[in-house]
């Protein structure tokens, strides 16, 4: 039975949707929606993507001449703000970006003061755009410190962020040293953080232009690219998440931000990450628009239709989301290109490339990321080296973990690579998380 024929079943008619992006970042959501029967069309604007999802969705070359054609646009990334306030101010259904979210995940400065005025704790921290008064401040204040690019920085930029490991600064003044032309360049705003121990845990919920909808989602990324956290930031390589009523850490961070949100009418996901402890929580950054691979993964924990709960969202509706119990596992599954895509002839070698299945027909748990279908074949495609999220659920951590990383084991791809170790920590973390009492 086709999606159009399913969403008649349950007396739901298609939607319109069209997806703006700067890069390819949402396809597996629009091709979703597509599966569902609802009539879908897809903007990228990066020309490195030109054949990201072909044969999977329907894209084209200018998503203005579409506008009007669409029920509900949603706006994938940041930058979209000022467009996106002024199509809702126009009556246009929009999930995603406004003015003030915009400048709370690109502007790490404004973000952290904009916490703090909402009476939420922060860590010291220091906003630069000169790398030789940064250099000057750390003689000055030795301290152990976090490197952060401030700004919308692609997923090939956040290498350059560096957890300080010496007490006193001086393994971050060496490389600030060392490096500062280079990154001046790449990273021309920039933020010093105090650092602080704990684990890392972050609290986000959707929200619809005046509240939250419920529940909560709290989930645990692991940005670098070996297991044991070692190596090199990824962005993202996979991510332990559940869903829960609203607990101490959301009440004492994101929850405090409704008004903010609120004025500003955002629609659309908002998340925060902190650093946690037995003394406090210390958020660390805003995401305001969909994670990657963090929606995927949600899709995974969500029992109601994508197209039901994205359309009442957008209207602006008071509903609660229908969640499984237990834990969602994610696992991002790359390829070489990854690590070095400004290397062409590396990226040339794997484009096409096929992705294939042991067993062919079963593609549970499976989400694209910059891939293509052609002729019946899953290829490689872009320069990202981001192949798929491979998803789960339990009732335990431990079952959710041993369905993924069987589920990882059907696919074949040249050189892929991933994460085995997404979700391990839980048995710590939940131990020193529940006797701190935040996930009450």
């Amino acid at each position: 039975m086709n999606g159009v024929n399913n969403l008649n079943q349950i007396g739901q008619q298609p939607k319109k949707f069209l997806f703006v992006s700067l890069e390819s970042l949402s396809g597996d959501l629009a091709w979703q929606l597509s599966k569902e029967g609802h009539l879908v069309k897809v903007y990228i604007k990066a020309k490195e993507d030109a054949d990201v999802y072909n044969g999977f969705v329907e894209k084209v070359d200018n998503w203005e001449s579409y506008k009007d054609w669409a029920d509900i646009i949603i706006f994938d990334d940041v930058e979209f703000g000022e467009i996106a306030d002024k199509l809702r101010k126009n009556g246009k259904l929009i999930i995603g970006g406004s003015v003030y979210t915009d400048k709370l995940e690109m502007d790490r400065e404004f973000g952290q003061m904009e916490m703090k005025r909402h009476g939420i704790n922060i860590l010291p921290q220091w906003q630069f755009s000169n790398y030789d008064q940064a250099i000057e401040f750390i003689k000055n204040n030795p301290d152990r410190y976090v490197f952060k690019p401030s700004g919308n920085v692609p997923s090939s930029g956040k290498g350059l962020s560096f957890l300080g490991e010496e007490d006193d600064g001086k393994d971050l003044l060496v490389l600030l040293e060392q490096n500062k032309n280079v990154w001046q360049k790449k990273a021309p705003v920039f933020q010093l953080q105090k650092y602080a121990s704990g684990v890392e845990v972050a609290t986000g919920a959707f929200f619809n232009g005046k509240d939250f909808i419920l529940p909560i989602n709290v989930n645990f990324e692991h940005k670098r690219i070996f297991p044991g956290d070692i190596g090199p930031f990824s962005g993202e390589m996979g991510t332990l998440m559940f869903w829960s009523k609203p607990n101490t850490l959301f009440k004492m961070t994101l929850e405090k931000m409704k008004p903010a949100l609120a004025e500003s009418g955002y629609i659309g996901y908002v998340d925060i990450n902190c650093i946690v402890n037995g003394k406090g929580i210390y958020p660390l950054e805003f995401t305001c628009r969909f994670g990657y691979p963090t929606i995927p993964i949600q899709l995974e924990g969500i029992s109601m239709l994508t197209g039901e709960w994205l359309s009442k969202l957008a209207r602006g509706e008071t509903f609660e989301l229908k969640t499984k119990r237990g834990f969602q596992v994610g696992v991002r599954i790359l390829v070489p290109t990854h690590l070095s895509r400004n290397n062409k002839d590396l990226v040339e070698m794997y484009r096409d490339l096929p992705i294939l299945f042991k067993k062919p027909g079963n593609l549970e748990g499976v989400h694209i990321e910059d891939i293509k279908l052609e002729e019946g074949v899953w290829r490689i495609a872009g320069e990202s080296g981001c192949l798929l999220v491979i998803t789960a659920s339990g009732s335990t951590v431990a079952e959710a973990r041993t369905q993924v990383y069987s589920r990882v084991k059907n696919i074949m791809a040249q050189n892929m690579f991933y994460r085995t170790d997404i979700g391990h920590k839980w048995p710590s973390d939940s131990d020193k998380l529940q006797t701190w009492g935040y996930l009450y």
